[in-house]
C-alpha cells in the first residue's frame, strides 16, 4: 500500500530535505524513523527538494509497505524523530498517486524583518538598514503574473527539463514591522521564490523599478535578476493534491 506523509520541520539543522552522500537531511530522518519502527527498509519521496536551511510548515511525502498503518504510526514517528521535524497524520493513498508529481499547486511565503530582532534571526531576513517600498514591490508582483518564463530565476546549471511556470498568486504585505511575501504557483524551480525576493527587495530599495522586472524576466539570464534571499526567511506552507 501507498501512504502519505503530511508533516513539518525548522529547516536550520539540515541541508535540505533531500538525502545528502555527507550531510544531514530531512528525508534521511524520516526515512530512518519509518525503517527502524517498521523494520523494514523504507523509501520517501517528498513533494519537493528545499533547500538548505528552508522551513516546511506543510509538505507531503509518500512511502510503500505491505503492512498496514494505523493512527499509532504518528504518535511513534514524533517519538523517534528530532523536535524539529513533526508528523500530522498519515494516511492511505491510491497506489499509483504521487507526492511530487501529482502536486496541483505550492505555496511558500519568506519573511523579512524590517528592525533588528534577535528572535527571527533563524526564520525572517534580518533587513532593517534600509527601508523597503512595499507597494512598487507589489507593483512588481503584478508583472510576474504576465510570464511563464522564469529562466532568469533558475539555479545555474539546473536540471530543468523546462523553466515554464504559472504564478497565480504573488503578494507583499506587512504586518508591524515584519514584512511577508506569499507565492504560489503549478511549480516551482529550484532557488526561483529566493531569486525572486532577492529582486524585489533591489525594487524596494530603490535600485531598480518595478517595470524593469520585465526585462530581468525576458533576459533569461541569472545574472540579470537580483542577489538570492537568504534561506531562512523562506518557508513551504502548503502543497495541493485533487485526493
Amino acid at each position: 500500500m501507498r501512504y502519505f506523509i503530511e508533516f513539518s520541520y525548522c529547516g536550520k539543522n539540515y541541508f535540505g530535505y533531500q538525502i545528502q552522500p555527507k550531510d544531514n537531511s530531512v528525508q534521511e530522518e524520516l526515512e530512518k524513523a519509518l525503517s527502524t519502527i517498521l523494520r523494514e527498509k523504507i523509501k520517501t519521496t517528498g513533494a519537493g527538494r528545499t533547500d538548505t536551511g528552508v522551513h516546511a510548515k506543510k509538505i507531503f511525502a509518500h512511502f510503500d509497505t505491505e503492512q498496514l498503518v494505523d493512527d499509532q504510526l504518528t504518535h511513534r514517528l514524533n517519538s523517534f524523530l528530532p523536535p524539529d521535524i513533526s508528523i500530522k497524520r498519515i494516511f492511505p493513498v491510491k497506489e499509483d498517486f504521487h507526492a511530487r508529481f501529482d502536486a496541483t499547486y505550492r505555496t511558500y511565503e519568506y519573511y523579512i524583518s524590517l528592525e533588528k530582532n534577535p528572535f527571527t534571526i533563524d526564520s525572517a531576513w534580518q533587513h532593517w538598514k534600509r527601508p523597503l517600498d512595499i507597494h512598487a514591490m507589489n507593483e512588481a508582483c503584478k508583472i510576474l503574473f504576465e510570464y511563464e518564463d522564469f529562466t532568469s530565476f533558475a539555479k545555474l546549471k539546473s536540471d530543468n527539463k523546462t523553466n515554464i511556470c504559472k504564478i497565480f498568486k504573488a503578494e507583499w504585505e506587512q504586518h508591524g514591522s515584519e514584512l511577508k511575501f506569499t507565492v504560489s504557483a503549478n511549480r516551482f524551480l529550484r532557488n526561483m521564490v529566493r531569486a525572486i525576493v532577492g529582486t524585489m527587495v533591489e525594487i524596494g530599495a530603490g535600485k531598480i523599478q518595478p517595470e524593469d522586472l520585465r526585462k530581468v524576466i525576458e533576459n533569461k539570464n541569472r545574472n540579470s535578476a537580483g542577489t538570492s534571499a537568504p534561506a531562512q526567511g523562506l518557508f513551504l506552507v502548503d502543497v495541493g493534491y485533487d485526493f
